[in-house]
Order: structure tokens, then sequence, then C-alpha cells
């Protein structure tokens, strides 16, 4: 009885030659490897709630005085400074945050530094 027929990729398997003609996958990305211009806005976590005491102690005033300004006058300018300290905090760690390595980036910073250093399209 002859031997069966087999075909040629048979014999080069069995002999080991595959291996050595084998090459690796090519890579081919379905998008250019660059940096996009901007990044998708994320929503940023909320911050702790300020001032809420002032403002309880405003609307508590305004409910027994029938919603009168003139009456709540010293109530209603604690809760306003106090907004205001809140907010000179909140942009003096806003400018110290600005690069530093410890956090996160917002996207809108991301986007800001994205603008300001653009990706190179063409070679000079």
């Amino acid at each position: 009885m002859a031997a069966p027929a087999y075909p040629a990729w048979v014999g080069r398997w069995v002999s080991g030659q595959w291996r050595q003609r084998k090459r690796p996958p090519l890579v081919r990305p379905t998008r250019p490897l660059v940096l996009a211009d901007k990044v998708a806005n994320r929503r940023e976590t909320a911050g702790d709630a300020t001032c809420i005491t002032e403002m309880s102690v405003m609307m508590a005033c305004w409910k027994q005085n029938d919603f009168n300004d003139t009456a709540c006058a010293k109530e209603i300018q604690m809760f306003y400074d106090c907004v205001a300290r809140a907010e000179k905090e909140r942009r003096e760690n806003e400018d110290e945050e600005t690069l530093s390595p410890q956090r996160n980036l917002t996207s809108s910073k991301v986007n800001k530094l994205l603008r300001r250093f653009p990706n190179i399209t063409r070679y000079a």
C-alpha cells in the first residue's frame, strides 16, 4: 500500500520549518497614533458643601420675620462673608493644583494644556 499524499504544509509543519518563517503579527492601528486635540468633558466630583449652617440660620431668620431682609441683615451678611471666604479658599486651592503630580488633572485643564501645546502635524 502506498503512503498517503499530504499537502506541502503538513511536511513543513512536521519538520518544524514553519517556525522559522513565522513573523510577528503586524500592528495596524485603526486611528493614527497621536494625541487628540481635546478630551471629553467629564463631570468633576462635587466638593463639600460650605456655609450650610449660615444659610440655615439666615433662612430660619427669614421664616421668623416674614422674609424681611432688614430684620435679618446680620445673618445675611454672615452668609455672604462665609461664601466669600469659601470662594477665596477654592481659588487658592485651584491655583496650587495647576500641575501638581499628586492628583489627576481635570478635563478642562487637560484641554487648556492641549491648546497651549498642540500636536505637531508637519515636520519642518
